[in-house]
C-alpha cells in the first residue's frame, strides 16, 4: 500500500494522528514507508513499546511520539483493557436512543402514521412509564 492510499484510508477511517508533524521519533522520521507520522494507532503502539522495551521515560516517549504524559497514561490504560482494540479510539457520545427499548420501538413502529409524535409520547407514558420527547417518538417511528 502506498503512502497516498494509507494516508487516505486512514482518513476515512478516523484514524489520523492529530499532530503527526509533532512525532519526532526515530523511527517515523527516518524516511522508511513503514512507519508513518499520521497513523495514529502505530504512534499509540510505537510509544507504549519505546516505554516498554526500549526503556524510555514516560516523558520522553510521549512528547517525542506527539503526545503528552497524560495522553500517555490514557493510551496505557485502554491497551491494557482492550490490547490493540483498545488503540483505536472511542466514538464519543451516547450509542443511540437509551429509553427506546425493543418493546417501545416495536410500538412506535406500528403506530398508525396518522398519530402525532405527542400523542404517540403520551402513549408510551401510559403504557410504559417511560417519558419520550415527541421528536424521540416520531423518530423512532420512520426507523
Amino acid at each position: 500500500m502506498g503512502r497516498e492510499s494509507r494516508q487516505a484510508a486512514l482518513d476515512q477511517a478516523g484514524l489520523v494522528h492529530p499532530r503527526p508533524g509533532a512525532v519526532t521519533a526515530e523511527l517515523f522520521s527516518s524516511g522508511g514507508t513503514f512507519f508513518l507520522p499520521a497513523d495514529k494507532v502505530q504512534v499509540k503502539y510505537e510509544m507504549l513499546r519505546a516505554v516498554a522495551v526500549d526503556g524510555e521515560t514516560i516523558v520522553a516517549a510521549a512528547r517525542c511520539h506527539g503526545y503528552s504524559r497524560a495522553e500517555y497514561y490514557l493510551v496505557q490504560a485502554a491497551f491494557g483493557l482492550r490490547g490493540m482494540a483498545g488503540l483505536v479510539d472511542e466514538r464519543r457520545g451516547r450509542r443511540g436512543p437509551t429509553k427506546l427499548h425493543g418493546e417501545i420501538a416495536a410500538y412506535l413502529r406500528d403506530a398508525p402514521a396518522e398519530r402525532s409524535g405527542d400523542e404517540l409520547a403520551k402513549e408510551v407514558l401510559a403504557r410504559f412509564g417511560v417519558s419520550l420527547h415527541r421528536r424521540t417518538a416520531e423518530r423512532a417511528r420512520k426507523r
